[in-house]
């Protein structure tokens, strides 16, 4: 998630993983909310997009990072550093 974020919740209210946290709980200590990479599947065996984008109000906000080993990800996803659309 970016600096963009305007902090507005409607992502953790989507999340099926609970892979959101908001600037309270983001480990780096940034006012932005945070996505914790090894929770986040994607929506894989949840949904067919990504329903924190789908609920994002703001452009550009969530971004592609690097996959790790053994979390799901979309068929379809985006590279690195590529803005997260659906």
């Amino acid at each position: 998630i970016t600096e963009v974020c305007i902090n507005c919740g409607a992502c953790i209210d989507e999340c099926p993983t609970e892979a959101i946290v908001d600037e309270e709980d983001d480990p780096r200590g940034e006012e932005i909310y945070y996505v914790y990479p090894e929770k986040c599947d994607e929506c894989v065996n949840h949904y067919n997009v990504l329903e924190c984008v789908k609920a994002c109000p703001v452009n550009d906000c969530i971004v592609w990072d690097d996959l790790l080993d053994g979390v799901p990800s979309m068929k379809n996803r985006g590279i690195k550093g590529e803005t997260c659309t659906i």
